[in-house]
């Protein structure tokens, strides 16, 4: 898991030429005037979702981890926190499911490992395969607008 600003990205593009693409393209593309939706760049390799939504407390959202996709969260407006888990011995409440590419694991039973992490507009977070994460939530509800580029490893 990694979490900067866009001004840093070009410490992460080494990393993966597709994660080089993902975060050149948050840079140079308004998301504030894109309505919200799935939008491709590379097919099924890099595709952009930008979504508005309102923050939920952390006691009713599941955690999820991916096996196949780098997430590329950015906050465009607003701010919420993400919890963060690296992955040990959990055991998911629901398991993997491949067309969609997540497992959830229950918030009670992994909240005393947990961090929580502010994600504040302008900011991004990588979480790759391994990590736990639990996006879009915060204590008083707030909206945001947010971008997840998925990144195919």
């Amino acid at each position: 898991m990694i979490v900067d600003t866009l001004a840093n990205r070009h410490l992460y593009t080494p990393l993966n030429p597709r994660l080089a693409i993902a975060l050149t393209h948050l840079a140079d593309t308004d998301f504030s005037q894109l309505e919200v939706g799935t939008y491709p760049l590379e097919g099924k390799n890099i595709f952009v979702i930008v979504n508005d939504y309102e923050t939920k407390p952390k006691e009713i959202e599941p955690f999820e981890v991916h096996q196949q996709y780098i997430d590329v969260q950015y906050v465009v407006s607003g701010e919420e926190e993400f919890g963060y888990l690296p992955l040990a011995n959990q055991t998911p409440s629901k398991p993997y499911f491949d067309k969609h590419d997540y497992a959830e694991y229950d918030y009670q039973s992994n909240k005393d490992d947990a961090a929580f992490i502010p994600l504040k507009a302008g900011m991004f977070a990588l979480f790759f395969p391994g990590d736990i994460h639990m996006p879009g939530t915060s204590a008083t509800p707030q909206k945001v607008r947010k971008v997840v580029i998925k990144v195919r490893l």
